[in-house]
């Protein structure tokens, strides 16, 4: 890529804002079929042994005043939903996953919903809009969920297959979870 300015720095005197606390005001909040922790699935694709096993219909319900910036979205598949663990409290930054009852693994090698910040994300099946209303498929998420922004699913950015799943790979993919409780 050929340059027209000439370089330019502007981060160095930014270089503590990382430090600086953030405030994100919710766009929507989502609407789900599951109003308990228990009978959740853990992954979006990870339907077997939870409520209704199969990917239950669920809606994101944005602020009607952002309808506007959903044009063209309905032409994807899926979207990226960024949403807040509103429910939770704490964490510890060694967890042991449903996925290895043996051992325990850094909070960061994990997908807990117990962070340091409360940020989750799923990769949503996007089934239809209506005005300022998503209806997906596939979420993880508990009803009344504030979201807090919305992203298309474009596979050739989004998706490694040939990635390294770490402690994971060892894995069967659809081995059902078997540890419940904290820490998870």
């Amino acid at each position: 890529m050929q340059r027209r300015k000439p370089e330019q720095d502007h981060t160095s005197k930014h270089a503590d804002a990382y430090r600086e606390p953030f405030c994100f005001t919710p766009i929507g909040v989502l609407r789900s079929p599951y109003t308990e922790r228990f009978g959740t699935p853990r992954q979006p694709p990870i339907t077997a042994q939870v409520k209704g096993d199969a990917p239950l219909p669920a809606r994101i319900e944005l602020l009607p005043e952002l309808a506007p910036g959903l044009a063209g979205l309905a032409e994807f598949d899926r979207i990226w939903c960024l949403f807040v663990f509103h429910l939770n409290r704490g964490h510890g930054l060694a967890v042991r996953s449903p996925r290895d009852q043996d051992g325990q693994h850094g909070l960061f090698a994990t997908r807990s919903p117990h962070r340091p910040n409360l940020i989750g994300l799923s990769c949503l099946r996007l089934t239809a809009i209506e005005g300022h209303v998503l209806h997906v498929l596939g979420v993880d998420i508990l009803d009344h969920t504030p979201v807090l922004d919305i992203k298309p699913y474009v596979p050739y950015a989004d998706a490694f297959p040939d990635a390294r799943a770490g402690w994971l790979d060892a894995r069967v993919a659809d081995e059902p979870d078997h540890y419940e409780g904290p820490g998870t």
